[in-house]
């Protein structure tokens, strides 16, 4: 509980048998999460297990992709206001979910953790993945004339907002998904800078050459989609990132 609102942890998880123990001791040290729930994904490690006994709550989902994972994820959790979706590879600082749930509880109804170039590990972000954002970050600023700075995994959102959004991606696209419909929604959006540390393990997409490249059609093929798409009624406000 935090500020009178009940908290889950949700993270996606493949093969993080390296770190996903020390990430889930951080947010059971934190003690605001009512729920901490890690999607195993089709993992060939001790993820499920290191998890499990660090004390979360273990699904399974075999079929490999991010999206996938969190929606499997999403369906274990049982109560909650608002959600904060975690990487398990250690690369995060999880004191700082407070300032993103802090703007949740403050007002905004999804605020995305922005890997702020001063606070970044050197090496902790490959060029596939800054070019990545970068790409991204212009075509929504020219579709939807809204600035987005990150699609950084990093973020809280709250759950009858989550829900509404009604997410479809299974791979590559669901942070930019998400992000896009958010403002198609009209929800406030807020951005807020972390720390981001190089991972522990290699990455899912920038770690293989095919991983990148299957990231980069998913998030532009997401794009294109949604720009076809448009359920909701265009933004009417911007929030600027907080400075660091």
């Amino acid at each position: 509980m935090y500020r009178g609102h009940k908290i889950c942890a949700l993270l996606p998880a493949r093969n993080e048998a390296p770190a996903v123990a020390q990430v889930i001791d951080d947010l059971v040290q934190l003690g605001i999460f009512d729920q901490i729930v890690v999607c195993d994904n089709a993992s060939t490690d001790q993820t499920a297990a290191l998890a499990a006994s660090s004390g979360a709550k273990v699904v399974f989902q075999s079929t490999p992709g991010y999206g996938i994972a969190c929606q499997t994820a999403l369906q274990a959790v049982t109560d909650a206001d608002i959600v904060v979706f975690v990487d398990a590879d250690n690369s995060l600082v999880i004191s700082e979910s407070l300032n993103l749930l802090d703007a949740i509880v403050d007002g905004s109804d999804l605020a995305i953790g922005v890997r702020v170039k001063q606070w970044r590990e050197k090496g902790s972000m490959t060029w596939p993945q800054l070019f990545g954002n970068w790409i991204a970050g212009h075509l929504i600023r020219i579709i939807w004339s809204y600035p987005v700075s990150d699609l950084g995994p990093f973020r809280a959102i709250r759950f009858k907002a989550l829900r509404r959004l009604d997410m479809q991606d299974q791979r590559f696209g669901w942070t930019v998904e998400m992000q896009i419909k958010a403002i198609q929604a009209r929800l406030n959006m807020i951005e807020i800078p972390v720390h981001y540390r190089r991972r522990i393990g290699q990455s899912k997409i920038s770690g293989t050459i095919g991983g990148v490249f299957k990231a980069g059609f998913g998030i532009i093929g997401t794009i294109v989609k949604l720009a076809f798409h448009n359920p909701f009624n265009p933004p009417c406000k911007t929030t600027m990132p907080r400075k660091p």
